[in-house]
C-alpha cells in the first residue's frame, strides 16, 4: 500500500513541476517523460497483481516513444527556426 502512495506522491510532484517549469520546452519534455515512466511503473505493478496483459504494456511503450519523438521533433523545429526553446521569445498566435 505504501508503494501506491509513494508513486502517487511522485506523480503529483511531477505535475507540480510541469506547471512550474514552463519557461523552456526541454524542461517540459523531461517532466513529461518522467510522468510517463511513473505511469508505466504503476501500470506494471497493477498488472502484475491482476491478470498480466503484456500487450497493453507494449502499446503504452509505443505511445511513450511516439510522444517523445514528437516532442523532440517540435523542439528541434523551434530551435532551428527561432534559435531557442525559451517560450517568451516568440508569440504562438502569430502566423
Amino acid at each position: 500500500m505504501m508503494f501506491y502512495f509513494f508513486f502517487l506522491f511522485m506523480f503529483f510532484l511531477a505535475n507540480l513541476m510541469f506547471m512550474v517549469k514552463r519557461k523552456h520546452l526541454l524542461n517540459m519534455l523531461l517532466v513529461l517523460e518522467f510522468l510517463m515512466m511513473i505511469l508505466f511503473i504503476l501500470i506494471i505493478y497493477i498488472l502484475f497483481n491482476m491478470i498480466y496483459e503484456s500487450y497493453f504494456l507494449i502499446m503504452f511503450m509505443v505511445f511513450m516513444v511516439s510522444e517523445g519523438v514528437l516532442g523532440i521533433t517540435i523542439l528541434i523545429m523551434l530551435i532551428r527556426s527561432i534559435g531557442s526553446d525559451f517560450f517568451y521569445i516568440y508569440n504562438l498566435l502569430m502566423c
